[in-house]
């Protein structure tokens, strides 16, 4: 399979899938003490549009020029409608980071999502989505791909 050639909204169609496994994994692993309700709703905050679009602005500084590339085709893809209660802006960041996600997976570069999982886990932790709230601890854990 040729993943350059892949639209970027098959990409994200992907991505979104592996970006809600990485931040349930997370999320079991910081919030072990949550009842499986409780983690539905933290998670519902990290995979909803406004909270990819809040993760995007905490990754970019660490993207490579071909990941954001990846990041920027998803972005400015041509989507037909937009979810009610998002942003047009929040939908196609959201769409951006999911067509990323979606490319490392297909990509095989495991190590990769880890290394930008490791960024996002560090507010996951905190419980921080919301760009003003969060103060960036280091955490030390790594989302590992078994």
């Amino acid at each position: 399979m040729r993943i350059k050639m892949l639209s970027p909204l098959k990409l994200a169609f992907l991505g979104d899938a592996v970006f809600e496994l990485y931040i349930r994994k997370s999320l079991v692993s910081c919030r072990y003490n949550k009842s499986v309700g409780e983690l539905n709703k933290e998670k519902i905050k990290f995979v909803c549009c406004e909270g990819q679009s809040n993760i995007v602005k905490k990754i970019l500084d660490i993207l490579t020029p071909e990941e954001l590339n990846i990041y920027k085709r998803g972005r400015n893809a041509h989507v037909k409608q937009c979810p009610q209660k998002s942003s047009p802006l929040d939908y196609h960041r959201a769409t951006g980071l999911e067509s990323l996600f979606g490319y490392l997976y297909l990509a095989g570069d495991f190590e990769r999502i880890d290394r930008i999982m490791e960024r996002i886990q560090e507010f996951i932790c905190q419980g921080c989505v919301d760009e003003k709230a969060c103060v960036s601890p280091n955490t030390g854990f790594s989302v590992r791909h078994t």
